[in-house]
C-alpha cells in the first residue's frame, strides 16, 4: 500500500513539473514572435492633422493660415536690393490633377497661435521649417478650392500668410504623396499661382525683404543646384 502511493506522488510530482515545463516553453515561443518595441518619438514620422473638429471660424468665414517659404541663393556679390530679388527663390507645392501651383496652408485651430498654424502647414504640405516673420504679409477673403462655384459665402475663406525663411528641408513628409514641391524665382512664381491673391502675397513678401528692417540674410537650405532644385510629385492612384 506505502509502494503505491509513493508511486503515485511521484506520478503526481512529474505531471506538475511536465505542465510547468510546458508553460515555460509556451512563454517563450511568445515572446519571440512578439512584435518589436516602438521606436521612439524622435525617429517616428509625425501625421498631418485631420478633419476640421478645432477650426477656427469668425462668422462665416473659415479662418486659414499659411505662408510662403522662400530663401535666397547664395551670390558673392554685394546684396544689393536688385541682388536680393534676383535671387529670391520661392517654395511652391503641387496638388493632384492640377499644372497649377500653391503654397503651404490650412485650418487655423484653436490649439495654436496663427503662425503655429502657418508653421505647420509648412511641415506637413511642403516639408519645410524655417524662421517665420512676426509680421503677416496680409489677410485676404477667398473661396475654398471645392466651393469656387458655389453662391454666397459657402465655402468662404479669411487667409492670413507669413514669410517663412527656409532653413530645413525635410527628405520625408508627412504629405508628400499628394504634394510636391518645387524651387521657383519668384518672378516665374507668378505665372504658376493658382490665384490673383498669392500674386498679391508674393508682392508683399518682396516688399517684406526689401523694406522692413528685421530682415536678415541666412544660410540658405541644401537645394540649390539644378535638378535638386525640383522635387517631382509621386503619381496617385
Amino acid at each position: 500500500m506505502r509502494k503505491e502511493r509513493w508511486n503515485c506522488s511521484w506520478i503526481c510530482l512529474l505531471e506538475v513539473l511536465a505542465r510547468l515545463r510546458r508553460l515555460f516553453l509556451w512563454r517563450k515561443e511568445k515572446m519571440a514572435l512578439a512584435p518589436p518595441a516602438s521606436s521612439s518619438p524622435s525617429t517616428t514620422m509625425a501625421c498631418a492633422r485631420q478633419g476640421r473638429h478645432r477650426q477656427r471660424y469668425e462668422g462665416f468665414y473659415r479662418l486659414v493660415s499659411g505662408c510662403i517659404p522662400y530663401m535666397l541663393k547664395e551670390d558673392e556679390e554685394e546684396n544689393s536690393c536688385q541682388d536680393v530679388l534676383g535671387r529670391l527663390q520661392v517654395l511652391m507645392i503641387s496638388t493632384p490633377k492640377r499644372s497649377d501651383l500653391i503654397f503651404p496652408k490650412g485650418g487655423w485651430e484653436d490649439d495654436e497661435s496663427i503662425d503655429e498654424a502657418a508653421c505647420r502647414e509648412a511641415f506637413e504640405e511642403a516639408g519645410a521649417k524655417g524662421i517665420i516673420s512676426a509680421t503677416p504679409l496680409g489677410e485676404w477673403i477667398f473661396k475654398s478650392k471645392s466651393k469656387q462655384n458655389s453662391c454666397g459665402l459657402q465655402g468662404a475663406c479669411k487667409g492670413f500668410m507669413f514669410a517663412l525663411q527656409v532653413t530645413e528641408l525635410l527628405e520625408i513628409w508627412p504629405e508628400q504623396v499628394t504634394h510636391g514641391r518645387r524651387w521657383v524665382p519668384v518672378e516665374e512664381a507668378y505665372g504658376l499661382c493658382r490665384y490673383d491673391w498669392m500674386r498679391e502675397a508674393l508682392d508683399k513678401l518682396k516688399e517684406q525683404l526689401l523694406f522692413e528692417n528685421n530682415f536678415r540674410l541666412l544660410p540658405s537650405p541644401e537645394l540649390l543646384d539644378s535638378s535638386s532644385l525640383y522635387m517631382v510629385m509621386p503619381s496617385v492612384a
